[in-house]
């Protein structure tokens, strides 16, 4: 499974990756092989979206990260946007 992912961190703050393996990926982040979530843990997967390819899905978590704004994370989350 394509896609890009948000995890939210024990800290209330977000984690946004793209991966080609998404179940490898969370336990990647459970077992502290993520330098920013290693901190932050527990962890919970609070949005995922799936893309043919992995270059969608990496220009998709781009786009998000560039939004900075935790409104905007919310309103994607909740289903806002389509």
């Amino acid at each position: 499974m394509i896609c890009t992912y948000i995890l939210k961190c024990k800290d209330n703050t977000y984690y946004v990756g793209s991966t080609n393996n998404l179940e490898r990926r969370l336990k990647d982040h459970d077992n502290r092989q993520n330098r920013y979530t290693k901190g932050r843990l527990p962890i919970s997967l609070v949005f995922a979206k799936q893309f043919s390819t992995l270059k969608e899905a990496r220009s998709y978590e781009f786009f998000i990260k560039r939004q900075r704004n935790k409104e905007f994370y919310k309103k994607l989350i909740n289903g806002a946007f389509v």
